[in-house]
């Protein structure tokens, strides 16, 4: 089982100091922010690590009432494939 912490700018998987998944966001303006990247570890792949990352994020944007902006690739595809997402997709 894996434990997600909330970072700076983004929610982990592991310790700060050594991430072994991790999804990344920059703040644009008060109401947006952008998900640049996410990256899971090869020990970690295929236990649904990225997902749960993604669902923490939109969880995360709901409670603060901001939009998501999915640039990177493995979050955008959650985004197509969940509609129930579409609430703070900008």
């Amino acid at each position: 089982m894996f434990e997600i912490k909330e970072g700076t700018n983004g929610f982990y998987v592991g310790e700060e100091d050594h991430k072994e998944a991790e999804i990344h966001y920059v703040q644009n303006g008060n109401h947006i922010i952008i998900v640049d990247h996410t990256i899971v570890s090869d020990s970690l792949k295929g236990q649904g690590v990225g997902q749960a990352l993604v669902k923490r994020l939109v969880e995360f944007a709901r409670t603060k009432g901001i939009k998501i902006m999915p640039l990177c690739p493995f979050a955008k595809s959650q985004f197509d494939r969940h509609e129930d997402y579409a609430d703070v997709l900008l």
